[in-house]
């Protein structure tokens, strides 16, 4: 406990959190004779529950499992190596978020490539790309679009603002992922036992609480929205617990003041002024119908895989077990290359590289705890 309150802005409100979280499942262990398990959907979650102590603290009495919530992690192999593929083309800037650049690809990096002289730019502000383009209008400017309902309407945004400054060299490369699909996914599948789900605090800004509801209508499980601050994670915890301890399901909006109802009604707006569902691969788990969304075909000078031909074999096999680990079946250290043949300076698959990877995580915060 005393690594967790170190790590907490306000150690007098998180010590009796976590002395409550531990009654609580303390007494859910008698009443079961199991563990309460629950899978943090974000991994940001993922992150922040590494760093601040709070999985480390809560082991003995909590299984907190980690999910496909990092959209690095969770983009399939294929689509890393095209994305690498589309860099080595001539004439072309290629922007993108920071995390990519050392996601292993079969044979390279993006920042092998640019080592090598392409034009790869990372950027903290996606919708500079668009000024990117304005500024080279000898060079077409391709945007990494990889993300969540949190970075997708940003997306909507660079579409919008290109059109508006009648700028024909800028497109995004779609790669976008959707949280429902993979949530139902994984419930179908069964391969996980989960007493309920923590859900992600900003993809709830734009979903809104009642985009949960299937959960309890169709699943018969319970979700509790959390932000990611000790406090926020201890609380968002001990009501899972709660809810779980007294059979009930219901989706718990632990993030009032951010989260409303119905969501972020101008954001979705956006999206379905400029966006249309589409099927998605995902790391470990294949494709997903309508698991993620791609620009409507009036877009499609925008669209960069509509602008541009990339041609990849078979993505090379690695004794890698992102795929599980994203599916919550094992834990980072459980696979043969975690901390050996694979760490921080040597990845070789993507939860290793993301700052949201449950690989990366477990490394740098967790590896000497369990």
């Amino acid at each position: 406990m005393l690594e967790i309150l170190k790590q907490s802005n306000n150690p007098e409100v998180c010590k009796p959190l976590v002395e409550a979280v531990i009654e609580k499942a303390k007494e859910f262990q008698r009443k079961f004779g199991r563990k309460p398990a629950f899978m943090e959907v974000c991994g940001s979650h993922t992150m922040s529950l590494a760093r601040t102590g709070v999985k480390p603290c809560l082991k003995d009495e909590v299984n907190l499992i980690s999910g496909p919530g990092c959209p690095v992690c969770v983009t399939d192999q294929r689509s890393i190596d095209a994305m690498i593929a589309l860099a080595e083309g001539e004439n072309r800037i290629i922007c993108t978020f920071g995390d990519m650049m050392r996601v292993p690809g079969s044979n390279k990096t993006l920042l092998d490539s640019k080592i090598a002289g392409k034009d790869i730019r990372v950027l903290y502000s996606p919708v500079d790309a668009v000024k990117v383009a304005e500024d080279n209008p000898d060079k077409q400017v391709i945007f990494l679009g990889v993300g969540f309902e949190t970075t997708i309407p940003i997306l909507t945004l660079m579409v919008g603002e290109a059109e508006k400054r009648g700028i024909e060299n800028f497109s995004i490369w779609m790669t976008t992922k959707l949280v429902e699909p993979v949530l139902r996914y994984l419930l179908d599948a069964g391969e996980v036992h989960l007493d309920g789900f923590l859900l992600p605090g900003h993809v709830s800004i734009v979903l809104g609480e009642a985009s949960y509801q299937y959960l309890v209508d169709e699943y018969h499980i319970s979700g509790v929205i959390t932000g990611f601050e000790t406090a926020e994670l201890l609380s968002g915890i001990y009501k899972s617990i709660d809810l779980a301890l007294k059979e009930e399901t219901a989706i718990f909006n632990n993030h009032p003041s951010i989260v409303s109802k119905t969501g972020n009604r101008v954001i979705q707006q956006w999206m379905d002024q400029y966006l249309i569902k589409c099927d998605e691969a995902w790391r470990g788990i294949g494709v997903i119908p309508n698991s993620g969304l791609d620009l409507k075909p009036e877009y499609d000078k925008y669209n960069a895989k509509k602008r541009f031909t990339v041609k990849v074999g078979e993505p090379r096999k690695t004794k890698c077990r992102c795929g599980e680990v994203i599916r919550g079946l094992i834990t980072p250290n459980e696979c043969l290359l975690f901390g050996k043949a694979c760490n921080p300076m040597n990845p070789i698959g993507p939860c290793m590289v993301s700052a949201e990877g449950s690989c990366a995580a477990f490394y740098q915060y967790m590896r000497e705890s369990f």
